[in-house]
């Protein structure tokens, strides 16, 4: 039987207090659904799988404990952060590809949030990670939004709470920003 301390936020809040082993407990109570996030993002990809599902969860993990001052708040608060180390793990691993392919023969990114291809998309990828920076200092939200539903994958209904607010805002902003970064990318079609 689990009790409060077992809990998400339960956690959070030990591993806030600095106690041993909390953030461990964690991560292995929420590997599901971090595994779940990070298949969403490896799903529909063509070519060579070198990151795959497992590796984007422990690269996203390895991000996470090197935050050990962070105070998460709660579940939705903690998804968020999860989000964006994710969307860090995979720009990073855009970096990386990019060097190497020096952005030959890529195919466009679009703002599908349901498959990103790391592999063919790199350049894209890295776009799309300053276009958020630039669009950092206009709307702070936003880039949030882009974090949970494109880099982490999560649904419209996951991003409310990881956000704190309510669906229809979710849905809007998701337009506002797709629109935004089509316009700053110079892409005036598709999504």
């Amino acid at each position: 039987m689990t009790g409060p301390a077992d809990t998400i936020t339960g956690l959070l809040l030990a591993h806030r207090r600095g106690e041993e082993g909390a953030l461990d407990r964690l991560i292995t109570l929420i590997y599901s659904d971090l595994r779940r996030m990070a298949r969403r993002q490896i799903r529909g990809r063509g070519g060579a799988r070198t990151l795959d599902t497992t590796g984007l969860v422990h690269e996203a993990y390895l991000k996470l404990v090197d935050q050990t001052r962070s105070a998460w708040e709660d579940r939705a608060h903690f998804f968020a952060v999860c989000a964006r180390a994710m969307r860090h793990v995979i720009v990073d691993y855009a970096r990386e590809r990019h060097a190497a392919k020096r952005g030959g023969g890529e195919a466009p990114c679009t703002l599908d949030e349901s498959a990103i291809a790391v592999d063919e998309q790199a350049t894209s990828l890295l776009a799309i990670d300053q276009a958020l920076e630039r669009l950092a200092t206009l709307d702070g939200r936003l880039p949030r939004l882009v974090e949970c539903r494109f880099f982490a994958g999560l649904t419209e209904e996951e991003t409310a709470e990881a956000l704190a607010v309510p669906l229809r805002t979710v849905q809007r902003d998701w337009a506002r920003a797709k629109a935004w970064l089509r316009r700053e990318m110079g892409h005036g079609q598709g999504s």
